[in-house]
């Protein structure tokens, strides 16, 4: 009963706490010039990967890498598959050129790395695969990078012509704030309940680390990403997907690694191949067919691919 308390209410936070985080970043950004991709690309990505840094840290510690890199690499598919399936159902996504011709590449170059970090046996002929501490500080090093450009682009303005409300600055302060603790701790709720109810019905560290954890620490993404672009604001809601994708590998990976190396046992190549073939599908999407928009009909396509995946998870 304490699992679906915890369930609920932690969703109930993380709603309220991604809309009140849309309208405060959304306002410092219109207020200070700086375009609504940056801000869903460091302020908005930071807070609501918060999360799986959480998760991953802690479950590394405590000696259950598969539940840490499973959360990282589930939270990524969903993103990328679900978040953005849905987001571009029910309002179309228009990607900027810079997010198709850098962001989302910058996304593929990320999961490949991961590919590169966890496959020691393939690669090098080890006995088990590892993602060590020298791999954890390389993929800080990309982060560093990341960072590097994002801020390199922050002074362009915002290219979003929408009507954004601004607020007095203590006001703005105040609700990314508390929609970032919103996030943070419904996340945590979330992920308890989820993982309480999970271990009940004894799945293994690996399903629930890129199931049920993965889900329950992207709901922010979720969330925030729908309530962006309900606002006419799709292009927070890419950037903070890709943002968000980029802290989990390089920043989240990376920190936990450093921390304790991190052995590979339940997540495979077919989960790296789903996650590097994500990132594929959305710059496909955005690249062709109406061009440099994704449609209705390509988020539906995008949540069918990820049911798929769940769905093969379970069974197989």
């Amino acid at each position: 009963m304490m699992d679906i308390v915890l369930l609920i209410g932690g969703l109930l936070l993380i709603l309220v706490g991604a809309n009140a985080l849309t309208d405060g970043a959304a306002s410092v950004a219109k207020r200070f010039n700086i375009s609504s991709l940056v801000i869903g690309l460091t302020i908005v990505a930071f807070g609501t990967s918060a999360p799986e840094l959480t998760v991953s840290a802690v479950s590394a510690l405590k000696g259950s890498s598969d539940i840490a890199i499973g959360n990282v690499v589930g939270s990524n598919i969903f993103n990328a598959l679900m978040i953005i399936g849905c987001t571009a159902a029910i309002v179309p996504i228009s990607v900027t050129k810079g997010t198709l011709s850098k962001e989302i590449p910058l996304c593929m170059l990320a999961s490949i790395v991961l590919f590169i970090c966890a496959n020691d046996v393939l690669i090098n002929g080890a006995s088990q695969n590892s993602i060590s501490s020298s791999d954890g500080m390389l993929l800080l090093c990309f982060f560093a990078i990341f960072l590097g450009y994002t801020f390199a682009i922050a002074h362009n303005g915002g290219e979003n012509g929408e009507t954004i409300k601004i607020m007095p600055i203590w006001k703005a302060s105040l609700f990314i704030i508390g929609g970032l603790a919103g996030l943070i701790y419904g996340g945590q709720f979330f992920v308890d309940g989820a993982s309480g109810i999970a271990r009940g019905l004894g799945a293994s560290e690996s399903i629930i680390g890129l199931t049920l954890v993965a889900g329950g620490t992207s709901l922010p993404e979720l969330a925030t990403s729908v309530v962006a672009a309900l606002k006419k604001n799709p292009e927070m809601a890419i950037g903070n997907v890709i943002g968000s994708n980029l802290f989990n590998i390089f920043l989240v990976l990376g920190c936990s690694a450093t921390i304790t190396p991190m052995n590979i046992q339940g997540i495979t190549n077919l989960d790296l191949g789903v996650l590097i073939g994500s990132c594929v599908l959305l710059y496909i999407f955005g690249l062709f067919f109406q061009k440099r928009t994704i449609t209705r009909p390509e988020g539906i396509l995008l949540i069918a691919c990820y049911i798929a995946y769940i769905t093969y998870l379970i069974i197989g």
